[in-house]
C-alpha cells in the first residue's frame, strides 16, 4: 500500500456510519447460522433501521449507511427510505463474507452486483465501501484496486489495530490517499483509534461503543477533535435490539456480541448531542 498524502477535510468534523446487516448475518454467529439458512431467520433489520432513522431525524444528523446487497434485494423500500431522508448510501458487500475468504474475481463480482443494486434503487452513484468485518488487511489490499476500477471513491475498512479477526497495524490513523498506480487513487477513512500506552486503542463503534464507559468514548472523540482530527463512529442496527433472538455462543463471543445492547442507543443519543456528525461524504467534502 503506497500512501501518498493525508486528506484535506472539507465538511463536518465527525462521521456517523451504520453497517446495515441483520442480526443473523454477523460474523460472531457464523458457526451457528449458515448463509444458506438466512432466509429462514426472522428479519428485524427494518424496524431497527427505522428506530435509527427516527433518532437521526430528531437530531437533524445525516449518516452513511453501508448496506449489504443481500439486504437491499430483500428490503428495497428500506433502502429508498434511507436515501429519501438524505442519508448517504454506501455498500457493505453482498454476502458479508470477509475478503480473505474470497478470490479477487469473487470480490469484484460481489461488489459490481451490489453497486448495481444500490444505484438502481437510489438513482445515485455509490461512492463508499466498507468491508465486512473490517477485512481489508495487509493480505487483502488488492481489493482497493478493484474498488477504484469499479468507481468507488473512498473506503472505510482499515482498522489500524491488532485484533484476532482484523487489523492493519502500521496504517495511518486518519483519512489518507492510497496511490493505486494505473488504477488511480482511493481515499481511506480508517476506523478511529487513540494512542494510549504506545498502542492504538479502538474507540468509536460496535462493541467498543457498547462496552467502554461513556466518559472514555467522549474523551477520546474530544481529544481527536481538539487536534482537528475526525472520529468515525459506527454501529449496526442489531446493536440497538435487546430483544433479538439469542444464539448459544462461547463466552468470549457472547460477551462481544450481546454485551450492553441496552446502552447503544443511549450512548448514540448523547454523542449526537455533544459532537457534530455527518455522513462520510460530508466529512470528506465529496
Amino acid at each position: 500500500m503506497q500512501v501518498i498524502d493525508s486528506v484535506k477535510l472539507n465538511g463536518k468534523m465527525n462521521a456517523l456510519t451504520i453497517d446495515v446487516e441483520d442480526w443473523f448475518q454477523v460474523a460472531n454467529l457464523r458457526e451457528a447460522i449458515r448463509y444458506e439458512d438466512w432466509d429462514k431467520c426472522e428479519s428485524r433489520v427494518e424496524r431497527n433501521v427505522g428506530r435509527i432513522l427516527r433518532l437521526l431525524s430528531i437530531m437533524n444528523v445525516k449518516a452513511t449507511f453501508f448496506i449489504l446487497g443481500w439486504i437491499a434485494e430483500k428490503k428495497p423500500d428500506m433502502v429508498k427510505a434511507i436515501h429519501k431522508l438524505g442519508h448517504e448510501i454506501g455498500i457493505h458487500g453482498y454476502s458479508h463474507r470477509s475478503l480473505n475468504e474470497m478470490t479477487p474475481d469473487e470480490f469484484r463480482e460481489e461488489i459490481e452486483k451490489t453497486i448495481n443494486i444500490m444505484e438502481r434503487l437510489t438513482g445515485q452513484k455509490v461512492l463508499g465501501f466498507r468491508a465486512p468485518n473490517y477485512s481489508i488487511i495487509p493480505n487483502t489490499i488488492w481489493a482497493c484496486s478493484i474498488l477504484a476500477q469499479l468507481g468507488i471513491k473512498y473506503d472505510s475498512s482499515i482498522f489500524p489495530v491488532k485484533h484476532d479477526r482484523y487489523g492493519f497495524l502500521g496504517a495511518p490513523r486518519f483519512p489518507f490517499l492510497i496511490d493505486l498506480n494505473e488504477n488511480g487513487k482511493l481515499i481511506e477513512f480508517p476506523m478511529s483509534t487513540i494512542r494510549l500506552f504506545g498502542s492504538n486503542i479502538p474507540v468509536a463503534g460496535g462493541a467498543y461503543l457498547r462496552l467502554y464507559p461513556y466518559w472514555f468514548i467522549k474523551g477520546a472523540i474530544k481529544s481527536l477533535n481538539k487536534s482537528a482530527k475526525p472520529a468515525i463512529l459506527y454501529l449496526h442496527p442489531w446493536e440497538i435490539d435487546v430483544n433479538q433472538p439469542r444464539v448459544k455462543l462461547k463466552f468470549k463471543t457472547r460477551f462481544r456480541h450481546y454485551g450492553n445492547l441496552l446502552m447503544t442507543e443511549r450512548k448514540l443519543f448523547k454523542l449526537l448531542t455533544e459532537f457534530e456528525f455527518g455522513s462520510v461524504r460530508e466529512v470528506l467534502g465529496l
